[in-house]
């Protein structure tokens, strides 16, 4: 069963800050360019089963986190069809979500409640999340006291123990200090191999191949490969070189 899925999927921004005019949203409608649009994503078509693990991959500015955005519903796609079935948990901007006036126990039930848990099933997952993060000593602290590297501990506790079907990671598996890391990614790993779904954007290559079987290759917005993690790294590597050297 497909778990995530991109059909003919576009995403745009426009580069423009300053006020928009009638004519503007009247072009959109109509479907003629805009010369101040820019093309995050264009025409992206995949789908992921569900239990894959796969990483995206691509130089920045390649929107690899326009693609996660989408998956999140974040934003939705200028054009196409994208589908999602099953909870999802991102890890993306850790603590994103959290409310720096109430207290991290009070940012557990909050995140717990928007992903569709009742506060019974929060209760029970509490201990869990507060013994993971290892601030049972600043759990009654409002966020705002906590520091940058609390917030990470926090936020990261809470994405991987509510029960996640779709794990999303973009660039954050190195979080705390190394012992704390080493755990974190003992924990993703325990997540695939529970038979989740992960995909996965980050530039240690180390650990997308011992973590994901495939990889989506984007380049300027466009998916230009996609397939086994070893074939698509050597790939990119390759053009990587290349560029250089010119």
């Amino acid at each position: 069963m497909n778990v995530i899925e991109f059909k003919n999927v576009s995403k745009a921004f426009h580069r423009a800050t300053g006020q928009r005019l009638l004519r503007h949203y009247l072009e959109d409608l109509l479907g003629k360019s805009d010369p101040d649009c820019f093309h995050a994503l264009k025409n992206v078509n995949f789908a992921i089963k569900d239990g894959e693990s796969v990483a995206v991959i691509g130089a920045n500015g390649a929107g690899k986190s326009t693609l996660l955005s989408l998956v999140t519903r974040l934003a939705p796609p200028s054009e196409g069809e994208v589908s999602i079935k099953g909870r999802v948990a991102a890890l993306l901007e850790l603590g994103a979500g959290f409310h720096p006036d109430l207290t991290g126990r009070e940012n557990i039930r909050l995140n717990a409640s928007l992903l569709g848990f009742s506060r019974r099933q929060a209760r029970d997952l509490y201990e869990t999340i507060v013994d993971f993060a290892e601030l049972q000593d600043f759990i009654d602290e409002p966020l705002r006291t906590y520091s940058n590297g609390m917030i990470l501990r926090l936020a990261f506790a809470v994405a991987v123990n509510l029960d996640p079907q779709i794990l999303i990671i973009d660039e954050v598996l190195a979080v705390g200090d190394q012992q704390f890391q080493a755990k974190c990614i003992d924990k993703i790993f325990e997540i695939r191999n529970q038979g989740r779904t992960i995909l996965c954007v980050s530039h240690a290559t180390g650990i997308l191949q011992n973590l994901c079987s495939r990889a989506l290759w984007l380049d300027h917005g466009q998916l230009v490969m996609d397939g086994p993690i070893s074939e698509v790294l050597q790939a990119y590597s390759g053009r990587t070189l290349h560029a250089a050297s010119e």
